[in-house]
């Protein structure tokens, strides 16, 4: 071939390869996010559209925090966990918000929510829940924003089917669903739901408080565990319909001032673990997914023998692999570490592991199950560790980033 003929040759082939070229640019074109940090990266989120999580080498982590009172905070903070060494970039301000304490994601869409845990919003009396869009380098883009159906909300979550979020307000005792449209900005709530009652704890139960929410596996139920009241709430959830209706029978009821705060699925859909805030323990319950009956199997201690100081519960997590479950406590400042029976669901304590920090609010289990992440909210401090796969024990790794009053921790994977 001639150099004539050739250098016409590259430039068809050149021509022709151009739109694929820009096609794969496009969608990283603009990103306003840090660019210093988060578009580093090498995967959107924890990895490209269709790519496994496992593949990726680093994840995305959002976190919320409080942004009222002594906070610095300015709203979600964002930064990367490299999967291979467990360490952390420096957090960066992903967008400002009031308050987004509690994040939860849309199960197919890269949209994030976040409540605003405040009792008034938009002139309004009453908290907020914020919609953002989340781009291929992992800014956040504000869609819009709605009341929470009460005061206080410190809990979101998305139903299976990623039509409704669902809130729980602490300060009003209420919960709340929220349709969403088809591009997961949020709409008035369809349903809201007041809690009545008291506890056992003159201080902390002197009415409802609403603490968390979240559909079962099938997506037919919706749990709601009540601080003030002593009781895990079921409803029954038609997301097409948005409304909440009570179960029959309509909860599970805990032993006088035990306050139920978080609760958990095991992946196996079967049974379900709650932290009990007041007690310092964790109740494990077998899940009847046809009448969304609640049967409590065990309630075990979070803390050590001979722990006297005081100490509150708050996040309960179950691995990925569904092996081992993690609880936080505030005031002992650790994760305690559990054993699953795979065919009872009950649980055997494994030990404790100090988070480095003060008031272990929240943590985060990666979605590869290699590290978690503990938020220390009153040392403004996330501490990673990595996760031994065999015993569930955890090593720290050495990396700490630090963020003002964190109070979640989200690993986003791409949807």
């Amino acid at each position: 071939m001639d150099d004539t003929v050739f250098h016409v040759a590259m430039r068809h082939f050149i021509s022709a390869l151009l739109p694929f070229i820009l096609m794969c640019a496009v969608p990283f074109a603009g990103d306003g996010m840090a660019s210093s940090s988060l578009a580093g990266s090498g995967v959107a989120g924890s990895g490209a559209a269709g790519t496994p999580v496992a593949a990726a080498r680093e994840v995305i982590v959002y976190v919320g925090t409080f942004t009222t009172g002594a906070s610095t905070s300015k709203g979600i903070y964002a930064m990367r966990l490299n999967l291979e060494t467990g360490q952390l970039s420096t957090p960066e301000l992903a967008v400002e918000a009031l308050s987004p304490a509690f994040l939860a994601f849309h199960p197919t869409k890269p949209v994030l929510y976040a409540v605003n845990e405040t009792d008034k919003f938009q002139d309004k009396p009453g908290g907020g829940v914020s919609a953002f869009a989340i781009s291929r380098k992992g800014a956040l883009t504000r869609l819009n924003e709605q009341q929470s159906g009460g005061s206080g909300p410190c809990y979101v979550s998305v139903d299976r089917a990623g039509s409704r979020v669902l809130v729980a307000n602490y300060g009003s005792g209420s919960i709340a669903l929220l349709p969403l449209e088809s591009n997961g900005r949020l709409k008035p709530a369809s349903a809201t739901v007041q809690h009545q009652g008291t506890g056992g704890d003159p201080n902390r139960q002197k009415g409802p408080h609403a603490h968390s929410i979240a559909a079962d596996p099938t997506n037919k139920f919706a749990l709601a565990a009540d601080l003030g009241i002593d009781k895990v709430l079921v409803y029954r959830l038609d997301p097409k319909a948005g409304t909440l209706l009570p179960n029959d029978p309509p909860a599970a009821t805990f032993p006088p001032a035990s306050g139920p705060r978080h609760l958990t699925f095991h992946p196996n859909g079967r049974f379900l673990y709650v932290t009990d805030e007041l007690k310092s323990s964790v109740t494990a319950f077998t899940w009847d997914a046809t009448r969304g009956v609640l049967t409590e199997l065990q309630t075990i201690s979070m803390l050590p023998e001979g722990f006297t100081g005081n100490n509150t519960a708050a996040e309960v997590q179950v691995h990925p692999s569904g092996q081992f479950v993690y609880a936080s406590n505030r005031g002992h400042d650790s994760i305690v570490i559990y054993t699953v029976d795979q065919q009872s669901g009950r649980l055997t304590l494994v030990g404790h592991q100090p988070t480095q920090g003060k008031t272990p609010r929240n943590f985060g289990i990666d979605p590869t199950g290699a590290y978690l992440l503990a938020a220390n909210q009153a040392s403004d401090s996330i501490v990673a560790f990595k996760i031994d796969k065999s015993s569930g024990k955890l090593t720290p790794t050495g990396a700490t980033a630090h963020v003002a009053a964190p109070v979640c921790v989200r690993f986003f994977a791409r949807r």
